[in-house]
């Protein structure tokens, strides 16, 4: 099995359909479905039922996905390593970025690094803390900085920053009137509320409310803030996000919660069990030494 082959059978896996395979890899249909069959021939099995709009992988096509993505990136890695050992670290570092603080957090960061090593490139990704880690689980991104909680069985995490989380209103809300007081859970019970769609999140307001014998009356769950705080202007509820959220606007109001608990926190984070090439490893290495943290867990 040549490393090229493994590619194209990794993107027809990927995608399920030769004709957007062959897309996606520059190339005609016909020579890919050749390469694929060949493939199958050599292994002595099927790798895909072939439907009639789409393709789907057999037993064995998964495991051969595993096992090849597995293998190229070994090879990449590899490669990186070496012409890093020849012309100094160099490579591209593809990492996720939650939307709020963390690209604040994470700018200092690129800057030192590439400080020291110019020839590393890095490409960010944006997106809700669910969206980066579905991109970590398919491998479009190897770390990420995200929101907690986080499950620790599956990634190794470090913690990198926090920031309040408040309540955007509308000016005309009562609990507005009151200037410079922080909004208190106990404000909020009666209220119609708009909060982030994070399961996670969501779960926390919950733990707050059943801290003072409520529940929450939820009416939206929303992954853009921006739209939250349309809708908060709109005196639809009470949007509960994070600091960050605000949006300079003269019909809103920005109250922090009131409590040490009331907070964000934010988590570097990559998969266990999944080795990375050295460039990102020593990324990692350079960001604990940033922000002084302990050992990953």
């Amino acid at each position: 099995m040549e490393l090229r082959t493994l590619q194209y059978f990794v993107t027809v896996a990927e995608e399920l359909n030769i004709t957007r395979a062959a897309e996606k890899l520059h190339m005609s249909q016909p020579p890919l479905s050749a390469q694929i069959k060949n493939l199958e021939s050599e292994l002595d099995t099927v790798l895909f039922i072939r439907g009639k709009r789409r393709l789907k992988l057999t037993e064995s096509g998964q495991l051969l996905y595993r096992r090849a993505k597995d293998i190229l990136s070994l090879a990449d890695r590899t490669q990186a390593e070496i012409l890093s050992m020849g012309e100094g670290m160099r490579g591209t570092i593809a990492i996720g970025l939650v939307e709020g603080m963390a690209p604040d957090i994470a700018a200092e960061w690129f800057a030192g690094f590439i400080k020291m090593h110019p020839n590393v490139r890095f490409r960010i990704l944006d997106g809700s803390t669910d969206d980066l880690l579905e991109k970590l689980r398919s491998g479009i991104v190897s770390l990420a900085v995200i929101t907690s909680p986080c499950d620790n069985s599956l990634l190794h995490s470090f913690h990198v920053g926090e920031e309040k989380m408040t309540v955007i209103m509308s000016k005309e809300h009562p609990l507005a009137a009151d200037n410079g007081r922080k909004v208190r859970i106990k404000d909020l019970v009666g209220e119609n509320l708009i909060v982030p769609s994070r399961r996670a999140l969501i779960d926390t307001i919950y733990k707050w409310f059943r801290g003072i014998g409520a529940e929450p009356k939820i009416v939206c769950e929303m992954d853009s803030y921006l739209d939250a705080a349309a809708l908060a202007g709109r005196q639809v509820g009470l949007s509960i996000y994070p600091r960050t959220a605000y949006i300079p606007n003269e019909s809103l109001v920005y109250k922090e919660i009131a409590g040490k608990d009331k907070k964000l926190e934010y988590l570097f984070v990559w998969r266990k069990g999944h080795p990375l090439p050295t460039i990102e490893e020593r990324f990692i290495d350079f960001v604990k030494g940033m922000i002084a943290e302990p050992e990953a867990e």
